[in-house]
């Protein structure tokens, strides 16, 4: 009788599990039951889906997405000893070092005032060499950073000023060396010519002597200091505030004005502030911590030539600077200083307040050069009608050995001009 009892009480417990597993679907015959919503989860994925999207700087990212690739294959045609010019078979095996998911020939006729495609006198292949135009354009961007050395080292300079070790690794330098303005040799012809302000540590460690007190003031303090003058502001609401311009159709949801109001009067540590250890502790708690970030991300876009760079590579400067936070989600959360977009499967953030439709609102030489340079870009393949014809080359540059390629074929061609 025991053991009967001890079966259908077994028996009950397995049907009250069964029961329990099972899921009881949501309907009008058993609404008494409890459903648990899920809370939507917020991160930097769901916010770089969600935001407010700026058409003008994500075409200008495509735009210069093509005109890198470009010089990317200018590097590689210059380092050919044979000459200037690379025939269309060889630059087609450079598809996956310069990011190019077309092919090489239908890229390279895209762009006739940039790429010069003729056909070769002796092997009578089609080969590709810089436009004089766009030739004439990179020796003007090397020009303007030589007239630009010192404003370069200074850049370099506020930089390692940001660093709490008062270090950088040139392998970080080298990866933004383009944004900043320093020339390809930066480690000879800057670091190595200005000993007195950069000492090597070690052979990709670069360390700043000493300190320059004129340069610890960031280019936010010149804006809050207008903004006191200008518009009367009393020195609470401006002296840690940053300059906010949301993006054309933005959504502001209640109570986010308060929240932007109170984290505007929120003190933090300062980009140029010395500090031994950063930390949440002594930054007074994570939001002056994130503001802090904030304030040095302002800072190294303020130092840029385009006021860009790509987000990737302000990671290998997290440490340098001691931010450790997701750059991305921190970048994400305001979107009224920095924007990012994901054009070219590439994140670049820019820096809202410097630019006005597409352009950089305080135009420097460098960034001018590289305008006319995304101008060519931009023609495509329009007006080419007022291009002069494409000649066969005729002039070989001397090989190792001495001897030129093409001597042989040089006065045949010569001959038959005088005969015609």
């Amino acid at each position: 009788m025991r053991l009967l009892e001890s079966s259908k009480l077994s028996l009950f417990k397995f049907k009250a599990c069964s029961l329990s597993s099972q899921v009881t679907p949501f309907g009008p015959f058993n609404s008494f039951v409890q459903k648990r919503w899920r809370k939507p989860i917020i991160s930097a994925q769901t916010r770089l889906e969600d935001r407010t999207r700026d058409s003008n700087l994500d075409k200008l990212t495509t735009h210069l997405k093509k005109l890198d690739i470009i010089l990317k294959l200018h590097v590689l045609m210059s380092s050919r000893k044979r000459g200037p010019f690379v025939s269309l078979q060889l630059m087609s095996r450079w598809r996956n070092l310069v990011g190019l998911n077309v092919g090489i020939g239908a890229f390279v006729h895209k762009y006739p005032h940039v790429f010069e495609v003729f056909t070769h006198p002796v092997r009578r292949n089609l080969c590709c060499r810089i436009s004089k135009k766009m030739m004439g354009l990179i020796e003007e961007e090397a020009d303007a950073m030589k007239q630009l050395e010192l404003e370069v080292v200074h850049r370099v300079k506020k930089l390692l000023m940001m660093s709490v070790s008062g270090t950088l690794h040139l392998h970080a330098l080298r990866l933004v060396r383009r944004e900043l303005g320093l020339p390809v040799d930066f480690r000879e012809s800057i670091l190595g010519k200005y000993s007195k302000d950069f000492k090597l540590v070690d052979l990709e460690v670069v360390e700043l002597i000493s300190r320059d007190e004129n340069l610890d003031v960031a280019e936010i303090e010149k804006w809050r200091e207008k903004e006191f003058r200008e518009k009367w502001l009393s020195e609470f609401e401006t002296k840690y505030a940053f300059p906010i311009n949301f993006p054309t159709g933005f959504e502001i949801q209640a109570g986010f004005r308060d929240k932007l109001k109170n984290w505007q009067r929120l003190p933090y540590v300062k980009p140029y502030d010395r500090k031994e250890s950063v930390r949440i502790r002594n930054c007074g708690g994570i939001e002056r911590y994130e503001k802090r970030a904030v304030g040095i991300l302002h800072e190294f876009l303020s130092l840029t030539a385009e006021k860009m760079v790509e987000v990737e590579r302000l990671a290998h400067f997290r440490r340098d600077f001691a931010i450790e936070v997701n750059v991305r989600e921190l970048i994400l959360k305001h979107p009224g200083i920095f924007y990012i977009s994901t054009r070219r499967n590439s994140l670049t953030v820019f820096l809202r307040e410097t630019y006005s439709k597409g352009c950089l609102i305080q135009s420097n030489p460098i960034y001018d050069v590289r305008r006319k340079m995304l101008d060519l870009v931009f023609l495509g393949s329009r007006n080419t009608r007022e291009m002069p014809a494409q000649k066969e080359i005729k002039e070989f540059k001397v090989d190792g050995d001495g001897i030129m390629d093409g001597d042989w074929v040089i006065p045949m061609l010569e001959n038959l001009e005088n005969g015609s």
